[in-house]
């Protein structure tokens, strides 16, 4: 339990600190601009949303670090509940998506760590990826997915205002939500930064 905490907030830290990134788009028409990076390395596509947030970064990771509150703004949460809270930093959600074209219902088991930054230069980080828990196992009405490393780091800009960015390691469950963004023909990714933003402040 202790290696997997470790290891989810490890994995969204090297994850946030990797070279390469490349924008893809820019959101300026906005009154808080945000901005879409992509990395692909080999058959793995790594997403950042950079989003800028008039709300202090402690306020910002209160509501971030709380996933039952996600339906709130992003639409992409069809429902998600405590399983289990493992500690103080620590929470097991099952969290559920609507069904895309031609395929059912996602739904995922995801365990969700939180850390405040020991150093005023560090950022605030909510990590996520999924686990396995025998009390929730595969349903016949969901397509269970996997999350390999996701989450968001919050940096602080100045006592009003900071930076939140959003991460996803794709993998094959999340692409779907995804990939109609990168062509141009979905703006759900916009949308869902907009009204994170918007939730926020």
């Amino acid at each position: 339990q202790a290696y997997l905490s470790y290891s989810n907030v490890a994995a969204l830290t090297h994850l946030a600190a990797k070279q390469g990134w490349e924008i893809t788009r820019t959101l300026d028409n906005v009154s808080a601009p945000a901005r879409i990076w992509t990395l692909e390395e080999g058959d793995v596509l790594h997403l950042k949303v950079e989003m800028q947030v008039k709300a202090p970064a402690r306020a910002a990771f209160s509501l971030l670090r709380d996933f039952s509150q996600r339906q709130r703004w992003d639409r992409h949460v069809l429902t998600c509940r405590v399983l289990q809270d493992v500690s103080e930093e620590e929470k097991i959600y099952h969290v559920t998506s609507p069904p895309t074209t031609g395929h059912k219902p996602r739904d995922f088991v995801i365990l969700v760590s939180q850390r405040q930054p020991c150093k005023p230069r560090e950022p605030y980080t909510v990590a996520v990826r999924s686990v396995t828990l025998r009390g929730l196992p595969p349903s016949p009405e969901f397509c269970r997915s996997e999350i390999l490393c996701a989450g968001f780091q919050i940096h602080r800009n100045s006592s009003s205002s900071c930076t939140v960015c959003y991460f996803n390691q794709v993998t094959s469950g999340v692409m779907p939500y995804v990939a109609a963004n990168l062509t141009g023909s979905s703006k759900s990714i916009e949308d869902t930064a907009l009204e994170c933003i918007k939730f926020l402040e």
